[in-house]
C-alpha cells in the first residue's frame, strides 16, 4: 500500500499484475474493507485509489479526482453532468448501497457508463431500524436511558402500539418490510406510493393506500422510506407536519432533504407533533450546532439504519461483482446465496460467543 498525500492507493506495484485500470473508492463502508479485495482486483488489472470522505465529496471534489479513473465505487457523492464530462476514461459506477439520488444517471447512460447498485439489500435492516425507533418513541425508552444516566429515577409513561395507526410514505422495498413488522405488532397501517402496490401484498398486510393528507392526519407514527427525487423534495414540510396529529411522530430513514429540517424543528419545539426518529438529515454529517441536537423529543442516527452485518457483507461483495462484470467483463465470484451466507456466518459468530468461544 503507497500513500499520495490524501490518497491512498493499492496495488500500483502488485506482484500478481501490472495495474492497467484505476479504481477510485469514495464509499465510506466500503473503504474499510477495501484491503480485503486488494489480491482479487489486483488479478484483474486493477489499482485502487482510495479517498476518505466525511460522508460524501461534493461535485467540485469529484471532478478533481474523476480525470484518470476508469471505475468508482462510490457512495453518495455527488456524480453530476458537470463531473462526468471531466471523465474521460470512466467505464462503470458501481454504487455501494441502494439509492441513485445522488448520481446523473440520465448523462451516464448518454456516455455509456453503466450504473449498478444493490436493489432491496437494505429492506430488512432499515425496517428493523424504523420498528426500534417506534418502539423508543412510543415508550419514550431513549428519556429513560436519559434520565437515568443523570441518576433519576422516573417513570416515563408510553404508548401501547396495538391498535395504533402507521402511515408509510413510500410503500417501496422498505416500506413492505416495515409494514410486515408493524402488522406482526398489531398496528393498523396505512400507506401512501406513486406506484401501484401488488395486491397480493395488500391482502397479506391489509394495508390501506390512501392519499397523503388522510396518512399524516390519520397516522400515530408517519414513516419516511420514498425514493429522493423532485416529486419528494421538501414533502414533509410545515404544512404536512401542521396536518398530524399533536400525539404523532415521525421516523426518516429515507433521504435527509426530503423532510424540511427547520419546519420539523419548529413542530417539534412547539409541541405541534409529539417526536421525531431521524436516520438521515439535510447535512451530513449532522453539524455539531444543530438545533436538532438540542431537542429531547427527537432521536437522532447517523445515516446508519442499513448497517447490519449480514447485509453489509452482501453489498461489498456485490458490488465488487458488478465493478468487474463492467470493467473487466467478468462475472466474478458467483453472489448467489452471498446474504444467507452471510447471516449463516453471523449467527455462527454469535452461538460462539453465547457458548464462551
Amino acid at each position: 500500500m503507497m500513500k499520495h498525500g490524501s490518497f491512498i492507493t493499492i496495488g500500483a506495484h502488485s506482484e500478481f499484475t501490472m495495474s492497467d485500470l484505476r479504481v477510485l473508492v469514495t464509499s465510506p463502508p466500503f473503504l474499510q474493507v477495501a484491503e480485503r479485495y486488494e489480491r482479487e482486483l489486483q488479478l484483474h488489472g486493477i489499482e485502487l485509489v482510495l479517498k476518505y470522505p466525511d460522508q460524501c465529496f461534493t461535485e467540485a471534489e469529484m471532478k478533481r479526482m474523476i480525470g484518470d479513473i476508469d471505475g468508482i465505487i462510490c457512495g453518495d457523492d455527488q456524480i453530476t453532468e458537470e463531473v462526468l464530462k471531466n471523465a474521460n476514461r470512466l467505464k462503470v459506477i458501481s454504487k455501494w448501497g441502494v439509492g441513485l439520488d445522488s448520481i446523473n444517471i440520465e448523462a451516464a447512460e448518454a456516455r455509456g457508463i453503466p450504473v449498478c447498485n444493490s436493489p432491496g439489500a437494505f429492506s430488512d435492516a432499515c425496517a428493523d431500524a424504523v420498528m426500534g425507533y417506534v418502539i423508543m418513541l412510543a415508550r419514550g425508552l431513549h428519556k429513560t436511558h436519559a434520565l437515568m444516566v443523570r441518576g433519576k429515577w422516573q417513570k416515563v409513561p408510553g404508548m401501547l402500539l396495538r391498535g395504533r395507526t402507521l402511515g408509510i410514505i413510500g410503500v417501496g422495498n422498505i416500506g413492505r418490510q416495515v409494514a410486515r413488522r408493524a402488522v406482526a405488532f398489531g398496528l393498523r397501517v396505512i400507506g401512501n406510493d406513486i406506484c401501484p402496490v401488488p395486491r397480493s401484498f395488500v391482502a397479506e398486510t391489509r394495508i390501506e393506500m390512501c392519499k397523503k393528507e388522510e396518512l399524516f392526519s390519520g397516522s400515530d407514527f408517519v414513516v419516511v422510506s420514498c425514493d429522493l427525487n423532485p416529486g419528494t423534495l421538501g414533502l414533509i414540510s410545515a404544512q404536512a407536519l401542521g396536518k398530524m396529529k399533536r400525539s404523532a411522530y415521525l421516523v426518516n430513514v429515507a433521504r435527509g432533504p426530503i423532510v424540511d429540517t427547520q419546519a420539523l424543528v419548529d413542530a417539534l419545539r412547539d409541541g405541534r407533533i409529539a417526536g421525531a426518529a431521524l436516520d438521515v438529515f439535510e447535512d451530513e454529517p449532522l453539524p455539531s450546532d444543530s438545533e436538532l441536537r438540542l431537542l429531547d423529543n427527537c432521536i437522532l442516527g447517523a445515516h446508519n439504519a442499513y448497517n447490519a452485518d449480514a447485509a453489509v457483507e452482501y453489498v461489498h461483495r456485490n458490488t465488487v461483482d458488478n465493478l468487474l462484470k463492467y470493467l473487466c467483463n467478468s462475472e466474478a465470484g458467483s453472489i448467489e446465496g452471498a446474504l444467507d451466507k452471510a447471516s449463516h456466518e453471523s449467527r455462527l459468530v454469535a452461538k460462539g460467543a453465547e457458548d464462551g468461544i
